[in-house]
């Protein structure tokens, strides 16, 4: 797993956990720890978090060996 893949799947994971806690409880983690969400940090925070999502989305199939090794075995068919 390379660095790039492993820090944008983290925060990835971050941003589904504060999404969770948000949708279940109405507590952002952005708000607690960053001072709500028109601050300069928790903006910087959420956008690199949604650019991890759309490189996660873009490299997926490069990256992911479960999706390599099906693709492998339908191209066999």
């Amino acid at each position: 797993m390379n660095k790039i893949h492993f820090v944008t799947f983290l925060l990835i994971i971050v941003g589904g956990l504060n999404w969770l806690l948000v949708g279940l409880f109405g507590w952002d983690l952005g708000m607690k720890f960053f001072g709500g969400q028109d601050t300069t940090i928790s903006k910087v925070i959420y956008i690199v978090v949604g650019l991890s999502a759309v490189y996660e989305v873009v490299m997926h199939k490069q990256i992911c060996k479960l999706c390599s090794a099906m693709m492998g075995k339908k191209s066999g068919m």
